[in-house]
Protein backbone atom coordinates (compact mmCIF):
# COMPACT_ATOMS: atom_id res chain seq x y z
CA UNK A 1 0.00 0.00 0.00
CA UNK A 2 1.40 3.42 -0.99
CA UNK A 3 -1.49 5.52 0.29
CA UNK A 4 -0.30 8.66 2.12
CA UNK A 5 3.37 7.89 1.41
CA UNK A 6 5.50 10.75 0.08
CA UNK A 7 9.16 11.01 -0.87
CA UNK A 8 10.73 14.38 -0.09
CA UNK A 9 13.03 14.79 -3.08
CA UNK A 10 16.14 16.94 -3.25
CA UNK A 11 16.82 16.15 -6.91
CA UNK A 12 16.56 13.53 -9.65
CA UNK A 13 18.94 12.70 -12.50
CA UNK A 14 17.37 10.54 -15.18
CA UNK A 15 20.62 9.09 -16.55
CA UNK A 16 24.17 9.06 -15.23
CA UNK A 17 27.29 6.91 -15.21
CA UNK A 18 28.74 8.60 -12.12
CA UNK A 19 26.84 6.80 -9.33
CA UNK A 20 27.59 3.15 -9.93
CA UNK A 21 28.19 0.75 -12.79
CA UNK A 22 26.12 1.02 -15.96
CA UNK A 23 23.70 3.74 -16.94
CA UNK A 24 21.59 4.65 -13.92
CA UNK A 25 18.84 6.98 -12.76
CA UNK A 26 19.52 8.70 -9.44
CA UNK A 27 17.28 10.09 -6.73
CA UNK A 28 18.52 12.18 -3.82
CA UNK A 29 16.19 12.56 -0.85
CA UNK A 30 15.86 15.72 1.20
CA UNK A 31 16.83 15.49 4.87
CA UNK A 32 19.58 13.84 6.91
CA UNK A 33 19.94 13.57 10.71
CA UNK A 34 23.72 12.99 10.69
CA UNK A 35 25.20 16.34 9.60
CA UNK A 36 28.65 14.88 8.89
CA UNK A 37 31.48 17.44 8.91
CA UNK A 38 32.37 18.30 5.33
CA UNK A 39 29.09 17.03 3.86
CA UNK A 40 29.12 17.61 0.10
CA UNK A 41 25.39 18.41 0.00
CA UNK A 42 24.64 20.74 2.94
CA UNK A 43 21.54 22.13 1.21
CA UNK A 44 19.99 18.66 1.39
CA UNK A 45 20.40 18.22 5.16
CA UNK A 46 17.25 20.04 6.41
CA UNK A 47 14.07 18.01 6.62
CA UNK A 48 11.63 20.03 4.56
CA UNK A 49 9.08 19.25 1.89
CA UNK A 50 9.87 21.73 -0.87
CA UNK A 51 9.37 19.01 -3.48
CA UNK A 52 7.47 15.80 -2.72
CA UNK A 53 6.45 12.90 -4.93
CA UNK A 54 4.33 9.84 -4.33
CA UNK A 55 6.12 6.49 -4.85
CA UNK A 56 4.20 6.14 -8.13
CA UNK A 57 5.31 9.57 -9.36
CA UNK A 58 8.93 8.96 -8.35
CA UNK A 59 8.97 5.54 -10.04
CA UNK A 60 7.56 7.04 -13.24
CA UNK A 61 10.19 9.78 -13.21
CA UNK A 62 13.10 7.38 -12.64
CA UNK A 63 11.93 5.13 -15.48
CA UNK A 64 11.82 7.92 -18.07
CA UNK A 65 14.96 6.68 -19.83
CA UNK A 66 14.30 3.15 -21.15
CA UNK A 67 18.05 2.47 -21.47
CA UNK A 68 18.93 2.73 -17.77
CA UNK A 69 20.33 -0.38 -16.10
CA UNK A 70 20.09 0.65 -12.46
CA UNK A 71 18.80 3.03 -9.79
CA UNK A 72 20.97 4.86 -7.23
CA UNK A 73 19.53 6.37 -4.04
CA UNK A 74 21.40 8.98 -2.02
CA UNK A 75 20.73 12.23 -0.27
CA UNK A 76 20.19 13.26 2.34
CA UNK A 77 19.60 9.95 4.13
CA UNK A 78 17.46 7.43 2.23
CA UNK A 79 16.68 5.27 5.27
CA UNK A 80 14.95 8.26 6.89
CA UNK A 81 12.28 7.84 4.18
CA UNK A 82 12.43 4.05 4.03
CA UNK A 83 8.70 3.15 3.68
CA UNK A 84 8.12 5.42 0.70
CA UNK A 85 11.38 4.45 -1.04
CA UNK A 86 10.70 0.74 -0.48
CA UNK A 87 7.27 1.18 -2.08
CA UNK A 88 8.83 3.07 -5.00
CA UNK A 89 11.44 0.37 -5.64
CA UNK A 90 8.79 -2.34 -5.43
CA UNK A 91 6.82 -0.53 -8.13
CA UNK A 92 9.92 -0.15 -10.29
CA UNK A 93 10.79 -3.82 -9.91
CA UNK A 94 7.26 -4.80 -10.97
CA UNK A 95 7.99 -3.13 -14.32
CA UNK A 96 11.71 -3.65 -14.89
CA UNK A 97 14.62 -5.62 -13.46
CA UNK A 98 17.12 -2.94 -12.43
CA UNK A 99 20.16 -2.99 -10.16
CA UNK A 100 19.70 -0.81 -7.04
CA UNK A 101 22.44 0.98 -5.07
CA UNK A 102 21.62 2.80 -1.83
CA UNK A 103 23.96 5.12 0.07
CA UNK A 104 23.40 5.39 3.83
CA UNK A 105 25.28 7.24 6.54
CA UNK A 106 24.34 4.49 9.01
CA UNK A 107 26.23 1.23 9.30
CA UNK A 108 24.53 -1.89 7.99
CA UNK A 109 24.54 -3.55 11.42
CA UNK A 110 22.69 -0.56 12.88
CA UNK A 111 20.12 -0.60 10.11
CA UNK A 112 19.37 -4.28 10.73
CA UNK A 113 18.30 -3.39 14.29
CA UNK A 114 15.66 -0.89 13.16
CA UNK A 115 12.09 -1.93 14.07
CA UNK A 116 9.88 -3.36 11.33
CA UNK A 117 7.58 -0.32 11.38
CA UNK A 118 10.50 1.93 10.35
CA UNK A 119 10.41 0.34 6.89
CA UNK A 120 14.22 0.08 6.81
CA UNK A 121 14.25 -3.72 6.42
CA UNK A 122 11.70 -3.43 3.60
CA UNK A 123 13.96 -0.93 1.88
CA UNK A 124 17.05 -3.13 2.29
CA UNK A 125 15.15 -6.05 0.79
CA UNK A 126 14.85 -4.04 -2.45
CA UNK A 127 18.53 -2.97 -2.48
CA UNK A 128 21.29 -4.91 -4.27
CA UNK A 129 24.32 -2.94 -3.03
CA UNK A 130 24.48 -0.85 0.14
CA UNK A 131 27.21 1.72 0.65
CA UNK A 132 27.17 2.34 4.38
CA UNK A 133 28.70 4.44 7.13
CA UNK A 134 29.03 8.13 7.96
CA UNK A 135 31.27 10.41 5.94
CA UNK A 136 34.52 11.01 7.86
CA UNK A 137 36.43 13.88 6.33
CA UNK A 138 39.82 12.73 7.67
CA UNK A 139 39.37 9.39 5.87
CA UNK A 140 38.59 10.91 2.48
CA UNK A 141 41.69 9.74 0.61
CA UNK A 142 40.08 10.14 -2.81
CA UNK A 143 40.68 6.53 -3.84
CA UNK A 144 37.34 4.82 -3.11
CA UNK A 145 33.88 4.95 -4.66
CA UNK A 146 32.45 6.05 -1.31
CA UNK A 147 33.24 9.42 0.22
CA UNK A 148 35.60 8.08 2.88
CA UNK A 149 37.51 4.86 3.45
CA UNK A 150 35.40 3.73 6.43
CA UNK A 151 32.38 3.32 4.16
CA UNK A 152 31.79 -0.18 2.82
CA UNK A 153 30.18 -1.68 -0.26
CA UNK A 154 27.90 -4.46 1.04
CA UNK A 155 26.31 -6.81 -1.49
CA UNK A 156 22.72 -7.66 -0.50
CA UNK A 157 21.64 -9.76 -3.50
CA UNK A 158 23.03 -11.99 -6.21
CA UNK A 159 21.94 -9.63 -8.98
CA UNK A 160 25.01 -8.96 -11.18
CA UNK A 161 26.45 -5.49 -11.64
CA UNK A 162 25.32 -3.91 -14.90
CA UNK A 163 27.53 -2.28 -17.47
CA UNK A 164 30.74 -3.46 -19.07
CA UNK A 165 34.38 -2.71 -18.39
CA UNK A 166 35.94 -1.39 -15.17
CA UNK A 167 33.86 0.48 -12.62
CA UNK A 168 35.07 4.08 -12.45
CA UNK A 169 35.05 4.71 -8.73
CA UNK A 170 35.42 8.50 -8.74
CA UNK A 171 33.66 10.32 -11.51
CA UNK A 172 31.80 13.62 -11.55
CA UNK A 173 29.23 14.89 -14.01
CA UNK A 174 28.04 18.51 -13.95
CA UNK A 175 24.52 19.11 -15.25
CA UNK A 176 23.54 22.63 -16.22
CA UNK A 177 20.13 23.67 -14.94
CA UNK A 178 18.28 26.97 -15.23
CA UNK A 179 20.23 29.12 -12.78
CA UNK A 180 22.02 26.20 -11.10
CA UNK A 181 24.39 23.29 -11.61
CA UNK A 182 23.81 19.74 -10.36
CA UNK A 183 26.97 17.80 -9.44
CA UNK A 184 26.43 14.05 -9.92
CA UNK A 185 28.88 11.51 -8.50
CA UNK A 186 31.47 11.14 -5.77
CA UNK A 187 33.59 14.31 -5.76
CA UNK A 188 37.39 14.48 -5.72
CA UNK A 189 39.18 14.72 -2.40
CA UNK A 190 39.44 18.52 -2.19
CA UNK A 191 35.95 19.24 -3.53
CA UNK A 192 34.45 22.57 -2.46
CA UNK A 193 30.65 22.67 -2.94
CA UNK A 194 30.70 26.48 -3.03
CA UNK A 195 32.18 26.16 -6.53
CA UNK A 196 28.73 25.22 -7.80
CA UNK A 197 27.10 28.33 -6.36
CA UNK A 198 29.76 30.57 -7.94
CA UNK A 199 29.58 28.80 -11.30
CA UNK A 200 25.78 28.89 -11.40
CA UNK A 201 25.96 32.70 -11.18
CA UNK A 202 28.66 33.02 -13.84
CA UNK A 203 27.31 30.61 -16.49
CA UNK A 204 23.91 32.30 -17.07
CA UNK A 205 25.71 35.63 -17.62
CA UNK A 206 28.15 33.97 -20.03
CA UNK A 207 25.27 32.46 -21.98
CA UNK A 208 23.54 35.83 -22.22
CA UNK A 209 26.70 37.58 -23.45
CA UNK A 210 27.32 34.92 -26.13
CA UNK A 211 23.75 34.89 -27.46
Amino acid sequence: MTENLLIHVADICHSTRALGPGLRAALWVQGCPLHCTGCIAPDWLPFNAKHSLTPEQAAESLLQDPSIEGISLSGGEPTAQAPALAAMLHLIRSKRTLHVICFSGFQYETLLLRPAESGVLDLLSEVDLLIDGPYIQAQNTGDTFAGSRNQRMIVLSNRPLPGSGPWEFRRMELRLREGSILAVGVPPKDWNPSILHTASQIIPRTRQESS
